[in-house]
């Protein structure tokens, strides 16, 4: 019994302890259960997600596409769903790889998750970005009923099993699966024992997913901001004079203060050669796209108006090669240069102002980043000194950095699609001018061929080319000498009282010598030049413009003074008529005899009688020149007035010359004399200004 009794607790117990250990194996399989259902889970929901998005893309988008429905933007509905489906295929094979291979199966699941992380983020985070503009698509398409009809015929025609009425039931799995993968790895891992070998890998897989969902709302959010600041609006002056405020005034003004402050030095620059190399590359682009479309645009206006004119329709005296000449322009003006230019529009111009509306969009961004950078060194500097800021100053803060990140992180791939772009553009532009310089040869060879000089050698040719230029030369330099021989000597046409008056006047005030005529009108198109007309007369006053341009002289026109092209005056000089008091304009003997009928026969023209000045500028008063614009004057001392005004236009200041010496002087100090009146012209009657202007 002794013997016995020790024996018989432990047989008691069995049960007992045992009981613990069913237990745990029974829960060890419940969970082991639940992590192959949640495996099975992932691998089957996504290989339905693969199915309806092919559905979307091969099916929705096709049919839509065969409707060839302009009011629908397709791209703009389904994005780059094309390479979320790429991804999204490639992954579900790695994952049915995954089942035949059941010991390692997690740590496959956890490896490929980690392996298409960089790939998921770039095509999800586009999506998921143009995801809100695709639903304002769908909102739109409702509300016309004849789009909305057929996007729902094509829906009961591609996929009536889902029994979907818009789009946007389809367009929102790639945005709701793409946040289910977190879901779906914490699931298995809470299943998953943390002494398995997997447990770590889950977590890491896990842990990519959640960072993959933050990176993606995250770069929504800047997508938000840049599209807000990037619009270009067109406003008039009335509506940007609305929008201003005590806010926005105040907000322009410290913007404009900081500005100066880091051009003066007073402040540094916040430094990002990164961004700042990206800008440079991105304004050289944008500054030569805008060239070259300017240029493109001129060539097309002077190619439609080369092809205005047509001259195989008129009648030229060509000796033997007329006919040939009629068809080879014929052909060119009414085929071939049409189709160059329409295709010179469609290849090249059209695309070209794609791509210049295209930079604009980052070009106010970056506008937009200054603002918001100057904003931010100003928080900064205030944040240094009193520790805090304000909710809305952290969201301007905020508003900065995701600007510059933003561009930081697409100018690169932007400056390169753009420079492909304009690259592709360039290589028609020369594909097409290729074509026609062969178009044009093959036409001209085959009416060359029909020309009598055709099959001479090539030194033959050109020794006959040379001789009929010579031959022709000197037939017109024979019928020149015969016309100024025959043709009668022009007839004198007098001045008008009023424009012998005003003539009169700038011989008073310049002399004789400064006297020119206009040889063609005028139009004045910058500021202080002046309109004329042709034969108008005007008095030289300076051979140069204030910049030193001698291409721009300044003349006074008989009351108002300003600058015009040298290349359109010619000199003139005073005549004496029989008549008394009448004076003529004639040409100068080095200027064009008969371009103009106001020269008397060289037999009957007198000598020109010059006179003095009827009335002489002088200081009025003493002045003492302060700075190297200026000139100093003693008071009585004899000056000429070179401009009645200052380069600001403000006529409290005049620029002379005096001693040879030029500056501005104050208008108040000057005054005219009369000098003594010398026979041979005699003045008007009319009452001359106190005071030289």
């Amino acid at each position: 019994m002794a013997s016995s009794s020790p024996d018989e607790p432990p047989a008691k117990e069995t049960p007992g302890a045992e009981c613990p250990i069913y237990e745990e194996v029974i829960c060890l399989d419940r969970a082991e259960q639940n992590q192959r259902l949640a495996v099975e889970e992932l691998i089957k929901t996504e290989a339905s997600y693969v199915h309806t998005i092919e559905l979307c893309v091969c099916d929705i988008r096709v049919h839509l596409q065969q409707k060839q429905l302009p009011d629908i933007d397709l791209e703009g509905l389904f994005s780059n769903i094309d390479d979320v489906l790429c991804v999204s295929k490639r992954f579900l094979k790695g994952l049915e790889a995954t089942v035949s291979q059941e010991p390692e199966q997690l740590l496959l699941i956890s490896a490929l998750f980690q392996e298409f992380k960089e790939e998921m983020e770039s095509v999800y985070k586009v999506y998921c970005a143009c995801y809100e503009q695709a639903l304002l698509l769908v909102e739109s398409y409702k509300k016309d009923p004849r789009l909305q009809q057929e996007i729902v015929e094509t829906l009961n025609t591609t996929v009536p099993h889902t029994g979907a009425s818009d789009l946007s039931f389809f367009l929102v799995m790639p945005v709701q699966r793409v946040t289910k993968y977190p879901l779906l790895l914490q699931k298995i891992l809470e299943n998953t024992s943390a002494g398995d070998n997997a447990y770590s890998a889950l977590q890491s897989a896990a842990s990519a997913m959640l960072e993959i969902n933050a990176n993606i709302n995250e770069y929504k959010r800047r997508k938000e901001v840049a599209t807000k600041y990037s619009k270009v609006e067109h406003l008039t002056l009335r509506e940007r004079l609305g929008r201003l405020n005590k806010h926005s005034i105040a907000k322009k003004t410290t913007r404009l203060s900081r500005l100066f402050m880091h051009e003066a030095g007073i402040v540094p620059k916040t430094e990002d050669k990164e961004f700042d190399h990206l800008e440079e590359k991105f304004q050289f682009l944008a500054s030569g796209v805008t060239e070259l479309k300017e240029n493109v645009t001129s060539y097309l206006n002077n190619l439609q108006v080369f092809l205005l004119s047509k001259p195989q329709e008129c009648e030229l005296e060509m000796e033997g090669s007329a006919q040939q000449y009629r068809r080879l322009a014929g052909m060119l003006h009414r085929t071939i240069f049409p189709e160059f230019r329409r295709r010179l529009d469609r290849l090249v111009y059209q695309p070209l102002c794609s791509l210049s509306e295209t930079l604009k969009g980052p070009q106010q961004l970056i506008r937009k980043r200054l603002d918001k950078l100057l904003d931010y060194e100003e928080i900064e500097e205030k944040k240094s000194e009193t520790g805090n800021v304000t909710y809305d100053e952290e969201a301007t803060m905020n508003t900065y950095l995701a600007i510059n990140t933003l561009l930081v992180s697409e100018l690169p791939t932007f400056n390169q699609v753009a420079m492909q772009w304009l690259g592709q553009i360039l290589r028609s532009l020369v594909a097409l001018q290729r074509d026609l310089a062969k178009q044009v040869l093959q036409e001209a060879e085959i009416e060359l061929a029909q020309l009598p000089h055709s099959h001479l050698p090539l030194p033959t040719f050109w020794k006959m080319v040379k001789d009929t230029f010579s031959q022709s030369g000197a037939q017109l330099n024979s019928f020149c000498q015969k016309f100024e021989t025959v043709m009668p000597s022009p007839v004198v046409q007098p001045l008008s009282p009023a424009e012998e008056r005003r003539v009169l006047s700038l011989v008073n005030k310049h002399g004789p010598e400064k006297l020119y005529q206009v040889t063609s009108n005028i139009s004045g198109s910058r500021d202080l030049d002046l309109t004329l007309q042709r034969g108008q007369i005007v008095a030289l006053l300076h051979e140069m413009d204030t910049k030193g341009n001698t291409n721009r002289w300044l003349v006074d026109a008989g009351g108002h003074r300003g600058y015009v092209l040298a290349g359109k005056l010619q000199p003139y000089h005073l005549v004496q008529n029989q008549k008394p008091r009448m004076q003529m304009l004639a040409p100068d003997a080095g200027a064009e005899r008969r371009r103009h009928s106001y020269t008397l026969p060289e037999t009957t023209r007198p000598q020109a009688l010059i006179t003095p000045p009827a009335f002489q500028v002088v200081a009025g008063y003493a002045f003492t020149a302060r700075s190297p614009h200026e000139v100093s004057l003693q008071a009585g001392q004899p000056l000429t007035v070179l401009e009645p005004h200052d380069k600001k236009g403000s006529k409290e200041w005049s620029l002379v010359e005096v001693n040879r010496q030029r500056g501005y002087v104050p208008s108040s100090y000057l005054m005219m004399v009369p000098t003594q009146e010398l026979g041979g012209w005699s003045l008007p009657a009319w009452s001359l200004p106190t005071q030289q202007t």
